[in-house]
């Protein structure tokens, strides 16, 4: 994009999609076909009749610009009613929810397409909103409050990705009874005068700053630039997902979730996947597609928001080719948390095929196979890894996660990777002095872990394998080592840690030639290298 072939402007931006979309069209594909057609057609003439206009409908998204904001929450609330008028006569099944988002911000248009920090607003504000609800940013609320017989409820502030200030979210209420309320506002005159001066400051760097944001994912990565050449097989960096969700104390169940789809990725050969220590670098950070791509070496960038609610879930993901700086596809997946796995394998099989990736049946059985059905006693795991991983080598995160990890083998006794877990734990921790924190010896916290990874043993998955793997290397036991590494590899052939441990394990042997190829596949999955 040339600054010739552009302009910027001021506009309401209204982003619209179908909530469990996927789930309807594996249901019934032509008639969730028909559907959507029949249902944008109605929100164009809805939008048109607004003197708004549709700018994009890819997937089941459709998103459109108004001049006035009025016209923006006006049309989202007719639409809201039209659509929950033509859901009435359906079954519940086959009803198609449309949940919607509107924002008042600055864009750039080119060739009628918009992009920049108000349309990537508008799209988080849709992620948020509930089937057949709206909700707006606090540009728009300050514009329209007053303006139409609605309420509002206001939902806090919400960090969103690349946006370096929070955005203040407001329920739309629709409901007669609703008009003009204003439910959960407590904002102070100092924060208004710390968001009025913000305000001074970015217009004055608005021009740049949101055209340089906006081609964050439409920048190609440079091969010359990449840490490491791309190798033949796909390479796959999983970000962090971002928490959504009111709550901050939910940011473990997106890392959790994030972490699992790297796990499931590693165990599939063709994909190169690179490490939780290197991708999770990122977490937080307001970093271009083009340059994680370049500095961990990967083809493909997945990256997404998990919203938790209740029992319900919802997570977003988007599979970016760093090479063309496109995306290869972007889904809405909608549950309740006891779906949570179901979730992540219809993920994790969307970027094998979107990558051409052809699983054979063992693979397939892998990625079937889950350590538990228990959800709470995979909560439970999924807190302790929160506390282990926040710092590694701290012996009062160790002793801090080890609760967790044993209320999740307490609720489900069969859970391999928490008995795997509290191993580690025990036995890595113990040459950090985790002995001291829990007040036993360092023989007695190494007896624990081995008791521990002889229960995961009973269900082995590759982590339980690779610590069997180091308690016999730590014994000079090499060759029954490598036997137990070799068994964790061929469950999880990308898993940097199960390589690092082949490789140094095999230089103890006295085999050092036969390291260097681990060596190069834990360095290449870990760019960082930091085990």
């Amino acid at each position: 994009m040339t600054q010739e072939g552009f302009k910027r402007k001021l506009t309401a931006i209204l982003s619209a999609d179908v909530v469990g979309y996927s789930r309807l069209m594996e249901d019934n594909e032509e008639a969730t076909i028909n559907s959507l057609n029949t249902y944008r057609n109605s929100m164009s003439t809805l939008i048109q009749q607004h003197r708004g206009r549709v700018v994009d409908m890819t997937g089941d998204n459709l998103m459109a610009e108004f001049s006035s904001v009025v016209d923006a929450v006006r049309c989202s609330v007719e639409t809201q009613k039209e659509m929950s008028e033509r859901n009435a006569d359906l079954p519940e099944n086959r009803r198609m929810l449309f949940r919607i988002g509107v924002n008042l911000g600055d864009i750039v248009e080119e060739n009628d397409r918009i992009y920049g920090d108000g349309v990537n607003i508008a799209a988080r504000l849709e992620g948020l909103a509930e089937g057949g609800g709206i909700c707006i940013s606090g540009t728009t609320y300050d514009q329209l409050k007053n303006k139409l017989e609605l309420g509002y409820e206001y939902l806090g502030e919400h960090s969103v990705k690349n946006i370096a200030a929070p955005v203040r979210v407001y329920k739309v209420l629709m409901e007669p009874e609703a008009a003009g309320k204003i439910i959960g506002e407590k904002r102070k005159t100092k924060r208004w005068l710390a968001f009025a001066a913000a305000v001074v400051i970015l217009i004055g760097f608005a021009g740049w700053y949101l055209y340089i944001q906006q081609t964050r994912l439409s920048e190609p990565a440079s091969v010359k630039k990449t840490a490491f050449p791309l190798p033949e097989k796909h390479s796959i960096a999983v970000l962090p997902f971002d928490n959504m969700s009111n709550d901050p104390d939910q940011e473990y169940f997106g890392d959790g979730i994030s972490e699992d789809l790297i796990t499931d990725l590693s165990k599939i050969p063709d994909l190169l996947v690179i490490s939780r220590l290197s991708s999770f670098t990122y977490k937080g950070k307001s970093v271009k597609i083009q340059q994680i791509a370049e500095e961990l070496g990967a083809r493909y960038v997945l990256e997404g928001s998990v919203r938790r609610a209740n029992n319900s879930v919802r997570i977003n993901a988007q599979l970016i080719d760093a090479d063309t700086g496109h995306h290869l596809w972007a889904e809405r997946y909608d549950g309740n948390t006891s779906d949570i796995f179901a979730l992540q394998d219809k993920i994790t099989r969307k970027i094998a095929a979107s990558l051409a990736v052809k699983l054979t049946v063992v693979e397939n059985d892998r990625l079937a196979q889950k350590e538990t059905t228990n959800m709470e006693a995979y909560e439970a795991y999924l807190k302790g890894s929160a506390i282990a991983n926040s710092l590694r080598n701290d012996p009062g995160k160790f002793a801090d996660s080890l609760p967790w990890f044993e209320k999740a083998v307490k609720l489900d006794p069969g859970y391999s990777l928490a008995y795997a877990a509290l191993a580690e734990t025990y036995i890595f921790g113990s040459s950090f002095g985790i002995q001291n924190k829990l007040g036993i010896s360092s023989r007695l916290a190494r007896m624990r872990g081995i008791n521990h990874i002889r229960m995961a043993m009973k269900n082995p998955s590759n982590i339980a394998y690779r610590i069997a793997a180091r308690v016999y290397s730590y014994r000079l036991q090499h060759e029954k080592a490598l036997d137990y590494g070799m068994k964790a590899i061929a469950l999880g052939p990308n898993e940097y840690k199960s390589n690092a441990f082949m490789a140094i394990t095999l230089i103890l042997a006295g085999r050092p030639d036969e390291a260097v190829a681990f060596t190069e596949r834990m360095r290449r999955a870990d760019p960082d290298c930091l085990w």
